[in-house]
């Protein structure tokens, strides 16, 4: 896990290997398939009742429909084996998508919403019969509540599983599709209150205002969510560490070695939900010979491995320390 803020929490990682991307992927499906459905029934009931705040909503479920699809997409584009062409993998990819997919979200669905309720308040509109867009709106609250359920219910398990709080884990994962799905499914939730309130709004004053500023909320809330998530991904994008506490085990791991006088330099990445790699300038004893060198970083590349699973690629460089010659050829031993 990385991000601003302390996330020493999340130091410890479970000896067993984590659980792989089919959960999240049966997550990011549940969540296509309903708002699919709901998409189709808010713009029936949008097109009959003339409410813009219920056809923001099925704006706002055809722009959630798609995000999933495109999470789908990076969930199998990051899953692709390092190969000569990209040989530290295609985890990057799973980012890339997602950064669409916040794209989407943000035009399909926040703009749409902006517009129309802009549209609404400068144009008036007649409320029509609320009572198809009532009833669309309870079957979709129970449709995304399920749906909401399910991402609640891995982010739970992954949570647990680092032993942190469901809050912390979920503003500091690289899992962003699990991310995505619980935000998304959150503001859908809010989405359909608003969507309810300007209904009764216009039904109780005969006024098309309140179906408007409805609209309106709605599009601000998925401009909001579309930023976190694009931000979220564009940090993995660019490059995130292991949070602190994890690197302060790595360090400390390479330390108790016993060839090991210092490490000089110390470089993490986040390459994906469950990989990660680890660099480091190490500083030898000077009586260590060449075998005790490529003994020892095998060693402590092991040790990292089965301290924390995700930890996939480790490279190590025997660099001499501040005002010392190097005894050692400057290779870099990678294990």
């Amino acid at each position: 896990m990385s991000g601003t803020g302390d996330t020493s929490g999340m130091s410890e990682q479970p000896s067993e290997k984590p659980e792989g991307g089919g959960e999240s992927a049966f997550t990011v499906i549940v969540a296509a398939v309903a708002n699919l459905g709901i998409a189709l029934a808010k713009a029936v009931a949008g097109v009959i009742s003339g409410s813009s705040a219920m056809l923001s909503e099925a704006a706002h479920s055809v722009a959630d429909t798609v995000t999933e699809l495109m999470l789908l997409v990076s969930l199998k584009a990051g899953e692709r084996p390092a190969d000569e062409e990209h040989p530290l993998g295609y985890g990057g990819a799973r980012y890339i998508w997602a950064l669409l997919a916040s794209v989407a979200t943000f035009v399909g669905g926040g703009v749409f919403a902006v517009y129309d309720g802009i549209h609404t308040l400068t144009h008036g509109h007649e409320p029509g019969d609320p009572l198809i867009s009532y009833l669309v709106l309870g079957v979709a609250f129970l449709l995304e509540g399920y749906s909401l359920r399910t991402g609640l219910k891995q982010a739970r398990g992954e949570a647990d599983r680092y032993g942190v709080r469901l809050k912390r884990y979920l503003r500091h994962t690289p899992d962003t599709a699990v991310k995505a799905v619980v935000m998304e499914d959150s503001a859908a939730l809010a989405g359909l209150l608003l969507a309810a309130a300007g209904l009764l709004g216009g039904q109780l004053t005969g006024s098309g205002v309140w179906d408007g500023v409805a609209s309106l909320c709605i599009g601000v809330l998925l401009v909001y969510v579309a930023w976190v998530l694009g931000h979220a991904n564009s940090e993995l994008l660019i490059g995130r560490p292991l949070p602190a506490g994890m690197r302060a085990v790595v360090r400390a791991e390479l330390l108790a070695d016993p060839h090991v006088v210092d490490v000089l330099e110390l470089t993490t990445l986040l390459q994906g939900p469950k990989e990660a790699l680890v660099a480091a300038k190490v500083d030898f004893r000077d009586v260590s010979s060449a075998a005790d060198i490529e003994r020892a970083c095998d060693r402590m590349a092991r040790r990292l491995r089965e301290r924390f699973p995700a930890i996939r690629r480790v490279y190590l460089d025997p660099t001499p320390g501040p005002g010392q010659d190097s005894g050692v050829s400057p290779a870099a031993f990678s294990k």
